[in-house]
């Protein structure tokens, strides 16, 4: 590494916005953050404490988008550790999101909690929207008034349960908000690769071995890495930036504050790179929380490895204990064909390079254009030799295809009846077109157009 020109560099404004929930329990957070993702994710109960997975999903409204994430996932159990959780978990909001909901409770009214967090929220200037919740009818918006009081702004009545004044609610988050046709920050044709996964799996040691310089700390303690730094690699002639998520600040021990903090990082991350390297400690396998981060990656079609810390530490190893083991993942894996895995061992330097020289082989292969007549020979042997099954007496008829877009790529099939396409027919052409191009570790993504 020696005479690589290493530098620290400013971050890559984000286009998708973070929006946060911020509130004390029971007063409908998880309930308004299903309504405006359009999902059923967070559960819901009368009690508080019931939400302990990561919430987090993207809101799309006229033509703009951002991240919603519900901080009720994070309350824990305990009743002792209450208040102090709502105040950490509302610091770190201010920390690391665009925007602040802070959502109370028309029903039981301005609270003592309600007014310590507005003592939080006014050291920031951070945007604050504050959200009355369950204004169901128009007899109940006299009750937003009394929320003036809270001396934070125009409150907006709002019914997470029924989506009334919901509209408006999304007009007033989305009003400086770009269109995301128009939101591109000027083009950073470097490769961005975003190091993620949980702590202590050696993500830090990973990004401090290729840099070949201690720019953050590595302890075996989760929590420790101060700051996410990007650096800039060069690395066989080209600027490649180093995304470490450690970002977990040491300021706040409690578990749950640690896990969000590293979410919002790991969210801002993967959405900023190009490739995104998970790692996981070969002793502990895969677990939820990789599964949660994969899912993120493949939704925003960025291109993934695998990487398999601490090989070195497994025993007794056999001419077939990678294959082995990564038939295992794949297993895991069925609904992510495309992943690269890799065997690594930080410690022992074994194979780290490896990593950076499969980053760059997809990013080319993200920006790989095939010509149209190529793609319809191809297609065309396609359905020679395995027609689309017909639908209740009707043919389907692939007519033609082509690559719209690149980085990630994007094909368009042109068919008489696209609604009637099989999801496994679908499933078929994508292996096939993996097959015959090389796509390994890419997203893909297929249109099915009406012609």
């Amino acid at each position: 590494m020696e005479g690589n020109k290493i530098q620290t560099v400013e971050r890559i404004k984000m286009n998708r916005k973070i929006v946060a929930i911020v509130g004390r329990p029971n007063i409908g957070k998880s309930t308004l953050f299903n309504r405006m993702t359009k999902t059923k994710d967070a559960i819901v109960a009368d009690h508080y404490g019931v939400t302990r997975d990561r919430n987090y999903g993207a809101v799309e409204w006229t033509g703009k988008s951002f991240t919603l994430i519900d901080t009720g996932g994070f309350v824990p159990e305990t009743k002792e550790f209450f208040e102090s959780m709502i105040r950490s978990q509302i610091e770190i909001a201010i920390d690391e999101a665009d925007i602040i909901i802070f959502l109370v409770d028309s029903k039981t009214g301005i609270s003592a909690i309600d007014n310590d967090i507005v003592k939080i929220l006014n050291k920031t200037d951070k945007r604050i929207i504050l959200a009355v919740n369950k204004i169901d009818e128009p007899k109940d918006e006299a009750d937003v008034h009394e929320f003036y009081n809270l001396g934070i702004g125009e409150p907006i009545g709002i019914s997470a349960m029924t989506g009334r004044n919901l509209g408006n609610f999304l007009d007033l988050i989305t009003e400086d908000m770009t269109l995301d046709s128009e939101s591109e920050e000027v083009t950073d044709t470097r490769l961005k690769i975003a190091v993620i996964g949980k702590p202590n799996v050696g993500k830090s040691s990973l990004v401090n071995k290729i840099l070949d310089k201690e720019k953050m700390i590595v302890s075996n303690i989760p929590g420790t890495t101060r700051d996410s730094i990007d650096s800039v690699l060069k690395y066989q002639g080209e600027e490649i930036v180093l995304i470490d998520t450690a970002g977990l600040r040491k300021r706040k021990k409690v578990r749950e504050s640690l896990e969000f903090y590293s979410l919002i990082r790991t969210l801002r991350a993967i959405e900023r790179a190009d490739v995104v390297i998970l790692m996981i400690d070969v002793t502990d396998g895969l677990t939820k929380q990789d599964i949660d981060i994969l899912i993120e990656a493949k939704r925003l079609h960025k291109g993934l490895i695998l990487a398999v810390n601490k090989w070195d530490l497994l025993k007794n190893k056999e001419t077939n204990t990678a294959r082995d083991y990564e038939k295992y993942l794949r297993e895991s894996l069925e609904w992510i064909t495309y992943i690269e895995i890799k065997f690594i061992s930080v410690l022992e330097k074994q194979r780290l390079f490896k990593i950076l020289d499969l980053a760059k082989e997809i990013k080319a292969r993200r920006s790989l254009r095939i010509p149209t007549a190529e793609l319809n020979d191809y297609l065309q042997n396609i359905i020679r030799t395995h027609t689309p099954p017909s639908v209740n007496g009707k043919f389907i008829n692939i007519k033609y295809m082509s690559q719209v877009a690149s980085d990630p790529p994007v094909f368009s099939f042109f068919v008489n009846e696209p609604q009637l396409l099989k999801e496994n027919y679908k499933r078929f052409l994508e292996k096939k077109i993996r097959e015959k191009y090389n796509y390994s570790g890419v997203p893909i993504v297929f249109k099915f157009l009406k012609k």
